[in-house]
């Protein structure tokens, strides 16, 4: 039976065996201490659910136990080749292809003329709060990473998100006064007038 395609949960542990033979509790402290855990969902339970699911896979094997006083025995796994060649495969998936995606962002713009200005307007103003404060904070996290002196390909992907989120940013204020200046105005729910084709535009069209 063909092995499932790797999760980004499951890239993000084979992304840290690179490093070293590890156990979950280990993946899980090192994945928050480098913020994967803003690109990946990343809970105790889907955690150990991957690790597991990569062992059985071939990806992964035991190479040690580990036993800290009283505390449960830890498991320690390191990544097999078979594991490193399908996430080298996968990698390059992940670079070279353009996945479609379905941001939710997208679906509540789309709604916009249904919701009304006045509820519009004030549920973009809370997005425009928190997407403040997050750039305030990514921009707290870059500046700490600089002043470490973190080489920069290490960190790509968080670099990725900040931008993508100053964007964000950028464009729903523009958005939103666009909306409350009239520039954008809202049609009061009227759908727009669609011209429909029908047998005999077809038939002539295919004739002229």
């Amino acid at each position: 039976m063909a092995a499932a395609k790797l999760t980004p949960l499951g890239i993000a542990v084979l992304e840290l065996l690179h490093e070293r033979p590890m156990h979950p509790y280990e993946m899980a402290t090192l994945m928050r201490e480098r913020y994967v855990d803003t690109r990946v969902n990343l809970k105790a339970g889907s955690l150990y659910h991957t690790v597991e699911r990569l062992h059985r896979s071939g990806f992964i094997e035991v190479v040690d136990t580990q036993r800290d006083g009283r505390r449960p025995e830890r498991t320690v796994y390191g990544m097999t080749q078979t594991g490193l060649d399908e996430f080298n495969q996968r990698a390059r998936e992940l670079l070279g292809d353009v996945a479609k995606e379905f941001p939710a962002y997208l679906t509540g713009l789309a709604v916009i003329d249904e919701l009304g200005l006045e509820a519009t307007l004030k549920e973009l103003e809370t997005r425009l709060m928190r997407l403040r404060a997050a750039v305030a904070s990514d921009r707290a996290v870059l500046q700490r990473l600089t002043d470490n002196e973190i080489p920069d390909i290490y960190w790509l992907d968080w670099r990725y998100q900040c931008d993508h989120r100053q964007f964000e940013l950028e464009w729903t204020e523009r958005l939103t006064e666009d909306l409350r200046s009239g520039r954008i105005p809202f049609q009061d729910h009227q759908p727009p007038k669609l011209t429909l084709i029908t047998e005999e535009d077809d038939d002539e069209r295919k004739t002229s």
